[in-house]
């Protein structure tokens, strides 16, 4: 039997062990998600740190809502110290007692919780952005600019910290607002550095050099480039600010320095406890302390799972 010439003859078949054994183990490219899918699952597999949100979430609902639920009076001095006892242990009339002042505790927790919160997460919103513009120009430009602007960044972190807060409280009238701007003051110098250290890292990338070539400006550089890709480091920097802030102003109220009366504060509540700490009154000492340690430590916690969430590489592990 003759065979055509131009008949196509039948290839052969690779087999499917040999197949298997070229293609490299986990060669598909398989998306799971977007970044921020991606973040929420990194961010959620640390247990304490989901405690630690929803606790933030409870305290904030606490100190902001549970004044409309649980009413009482805060503000006037008078009428509290003739319409209910001082220094009254816990009861159905007053669930954690009153202080020296005969102010319901439990209304005292909320009503100098927000304080205390507006003041913390203010001041570090006002420190983070002042820190992100001065260590971004500082890094981007370089130079005798840099090191000036860093040398006054040093000399800033040298002073004791609680010292240059005690001498602008003594100087200034320490209302909320200006704690606000008192306690930013001496925040912004570490963020300052930080963002300052990033920018010099990402200044000589390609995608930056890039944008020089085609003639981007220095403005669109460092508001469209350097700053977005720092954003993991100024997230996480903001979450530990916001405990920093809420323990200086504790520090500052322990002290006196805090909100002037009738307003309070976290610390100001603990310094009027611990001077009736020989007596036993309990209720006016540990649960604002309780409050302050545990809402530290939630957002201590919140800010290492968004470092692990903020990371890539531990995005896919």
């Amino acid at each position: 039997m003759s065979m055509d010439p131009f008949e196509r003859l039948p290839l052969p078949e690779p087999e499917s062990s040999d197949a298997e054994a070229l293609a490299p183990e986990g060669g598909n490219a398989v998306s799971d998600g977007g970044f921020l899918r991606n973040m929420f699952h990194v961010f959620t597999e640390n247990k304490l740190a989901v405690i630690s949100a929803v606790f933030l979430i409870f305290i904030v609902v606490f100190c902001f809502i549970g004044p409309d639920l649980y009413v009482t009076n805060q503000t006037n001095t008078q009428d509290a110290l003739l319409n209910s006892t001082q220094n009254s242990p816990p009861s159905s009339a007053h669930w954690l007692g009153t202080d020296e002042s005969g102010f319901d505790v439990l209304g005292r927790l909320m009503y100098g919780g927000q304080i205390s919160l507006i003041v913390g997460f203010f001041a570090a919103l006002v420190a983070t952005v002042i820190g992100i513009a001065y260590g971004a120009l500082s890094g981007f430009f370089g130079g005798w600019f840099d090191a000036a602007l860093m040398r006054f960044v040093d000399i800033g972190l040298s002073i004791p910290v609680l010292f240059l807060l005690i001498a602008l409280v003594t100087i200034y009238r320490p209302t909320a607002t200006m704690l606000i701007v008192v306690i930013a003051a001496v925040s912004w110098l570490v963020p300052a550095r930080l963002i300052r250290a990033e920018t010099l890292t990402l200044r000589t990338r390609e995608y930056v050099q890039a944008v020089r070539v085609m003639g981007g400006t220095r403005k669109r550089i460092i508001g469209r480039h350097i700053v977005p890709n720092s954003v993991g480091t100024i997230v996480v920097f903001a979450t530990f600010d916001v405990a920093d802030s809420i323990l200086l102003l504790a520090a500052l109220g322990f002290l006196g320095l805090g909100v002037p009366a009738p307003q309070t504060d976290w610390g100001t509540m603990l310094s009027n406890g611990v001077n009736f700490a020989s007596n036993g009154y309990w209720w006016e000492i540990y649960p604002v302390g309780l409050c302050i340690v545990l809402v530290v430590v939630a957002l201590n916690y919140i800010g290492d799972a968004l470092r692990d969430s903020l990371e890539v590489r531990l995005q896919r592990r």
